[in-house]
């Protein structure tokens, strides 16, 4: 009976985990460049039932032989394994902004093992100095005319470099070069990921880190590898909300449904501690 209650427990818990991670979805669904987590639930190994009996022997003593028949698999409850952003591209906005820079995806190659695009970020120097990237091209220039991201953080070129500018009056063209005037300033630093969900995690501001802090490989080198950039534009968030709102409501029920067996074992653990073990 305990390990029912278990049972039930790993089941509101991890309830419990999607409906957060469902609600911080919902609460970003307007943050620009933000990235949808999903929920990878798996069940803990399940465990084999038998039954021990026992089988008479027709001899003189009656001897006893212990038997044992397989009743079956028994479910040890689930868990969260993994949260994973889902880096499908967010509606393009126009701002009208010079700043506001947009990624838009135009041939990015299907990874051959998770069926999914790669995905293609501007690289940018946290306050640590440790390279970052992001989907959010919300940028301005500092006091000193670099130009950096909503947290402060540096936009780098193609060289890993900070950029520099005389005003907010440049242009960008598809290929990511920033122009003043007529003068090429520099080339927007833009890194590509062919598998982000198993390279990438998350790092705070809508920024993302290398695992093992490394780096990834220039877009403008990647082979077969499409994309621009647009200037005046800005990338939303991907989050579907009405699909976001009815996974919120499975899980709430979901967890109701545990929380109700919960009771249940509960109730019958009253009865025999208080009435049958009074016989």
């Amino acid at each position: 009976m305990l390990r029912g209650f278990y049972t039930a427990a790993s089941g509101m818990l991890t309830q419990q985990r999607r409906t957060e991670l469902l609600t911080n979805n919902m609460s970003n669904a307007n943050t620009t460049g933000y990235k949808a987590d999903q929920t990878s639930v798996r069940s803990f190994p399940e465990m084999l039932i038998s039954n021990m009996d026992g089988k008479t022997i027709p001899t003189e003593n009656k001897l006893s032989m212990p038997t044992l028949s397989k009743v079956g698999g028994l479910s040890t409850g689930v868990y969260v394994q993994e949260a994973n952003p889902l880096f499908t591209q967010g509606t393009l906005e126009e701002t009208q902004l010079n700043t506001d820079i947009a990624l838009a995806d135009e041939n990015l190659p299907i990874n051959e093992e998770t069926g999914r695009q790669g995905s293609v970020f501007f690289t940018v120097q946290d306050g640590d100095g440790n390279l970052r990237y992001t989907r959010n091209g919300s940028f301005t220039l500092d006091g000193k005319g670099y130009l950096t991201t909503p947290a402060g953080h540096y936009v780098l070129n193609n060289s890993n470099e900070r950029i520099k500018l005389d005003s907010d009056r440049f242009t960008i063209t598809e290929n990511g070069v920033l122009l003043e005037g007529n003068v090429q300033t520099a080339r927007l630093g833009i890194g590509y990921s062919d598998n982000p969900s198993s390279q990438l995690m998350k790092d705070g501001e809508g920024l993302y880190k290398v695992l093992n802090d490394g780096e990834l490989p220039s877009a403008y080198a990647a082979l077969e590898v499409g994309f621009s950039t647009k200037q005046g534009f800005l990338e939303g968030s991907n989050v579907d909300q009405s699909r976001t709102m009815t996974e919120m409501m499975s899980a709430y029920r979901s967890f109701e449904s545990s929380q109700k067996v919960l009771q249940a074992y509960d109730k019958s653990l009253d009865k025999a501690v208080n009435e049958v073990g009074k016989l």
